[in-house]
């Protein structure tokens, strides 16, 4: 076997199934939840990457992988040779074995990447079904910048994208207090102006195609989570905790909202009520850069050792 491929293997065990568990049980998630998922999104890149580079060094002829691990570790910053790019001539005159280890790296970074494209457009094509429905039954309010619908649930959901929407049902304006609501708006605002849609995708189609790691499955259930506390954390700068707070509890039960929006309330909302109001430190920036620095290292630093393993 080409020895250069256990590198590749060892990080893919590492970022698959260590280190998921690892993130998933740390306190400081819940305190900076933007930096774990940048965490989790980092994990899932170096998990793809990894795939990807052990498929090539194994398909790879001995003498190719050898020449790779040459090439590469030479772009490393303390190399004394320069970086090398292969050209045109080279590209060319690969073997069918070399074009066939391409070809099997290509198409383990291309799946996940297709697959994240044909989230997209069935979630944005969801969208504007339910758009034009509110277009049907909705009133826009100029005062709360939503569209109002007739219900008697307490609702409060946002649809994203480009002609991103806030919804309201009646029930929630009859129920809530202005400062409730406020914060409510304030919540899913949040969504919108962070994209957290195209994060939600991107976990949702990782964890689909690897639903039988932990990784696949902790990142389909705490990205969306963490995304939730970060609209949190972004509502309460303009908003109190007990408003937000009891906003989540008035709409935390008998809420139906499209599956690709995002709720105020929904099945997150007590844990999320007791973070609210439990006071817990967001920790100093400078920590939150440490935090996120380890998180990119643990991510990359492996994939380099990988690929630039040396022969012997």
């Amino acid at each position: 076997m080409n020895h250069h491929f256990l590198p590749s293997l060892l990080v893919a065990l590492l970022s698959g199934v260590l280190f998921p568990r690892v993130v998933a049980r740390s306190r400081w998630t819940r305190e900076a939840p933007r930096t774990a998922v940048a965490g989790w999104l980092l994990l899932s890149a170096s998990f793809v990457l990894a795939v990807a580079t052990g498929v090539l060094q194994l398909l790879l002829p001995y003498a190719s992988s050898h020449a790779l691990a040459d090439r590469v570790a030479a772009c490393l910053p303390w190399a004394p040779e320069g970086c090398r790019l292969p050209g045109a001539a080279s590209l060319a005159g690969l073997s069918a074995e070399e074009y066939v280890a391409v070809g099997g790296a290509a198409a383990a970074l291309l799946l996940p990447g297709a697959a994240l494209c044909h989230h997209l457009v069935r979630a944005r094509r969801s969208r504007a079904e339910h758009s034009s429905v509110l277009r049907l039954v909705g009133r826009a309010d100029p005062a709360l910048r939503a569209v109002v619908i007739d219900h008697d649930t307490p609702a409060v959901y946002c649809l994203p994208g480009r002609a991103a929407r806030i919804v309201v049902s009646s029930g929630a304006r009859k129920t809530l207090t202005p400062a409730q609501l406020a914060a409510a708006l304030e919540h899913e605002r949040a969504h919108i102006t962070g994209r957290h849609h195209l994060l939600i995708s991107a976990a949702e189609t990782f964890g689909g195609i690897f639903r039988r790691l932990p990784l696949g499955r902790m990142v389909r259930t705490e990205v969306p989570l963490l995304l939730e506390m970060a609209a949190d954390d972004r509502a309460l700068r303009r908003c109190s905790r007990d408003a937000l707070a009891t906003a989540l509890y008035a709409m935390a039960t008998g809420q139906q909202t499209p599956p690709m929006a995002f709720a105020a309330g929904g099945p997150s909302a007590a844990l999320r009520m007791r973070r609210i109001l439990t006071p817990h430190r967001h920790g100093h920036p400078a920590l939150r850069g440490i935090l996120a620095g380890a998180l990119a290292a643990a991510a990359v630093t492996p994939l380099v050792l990988a690929c630039c393993s040396q022969p012997g």
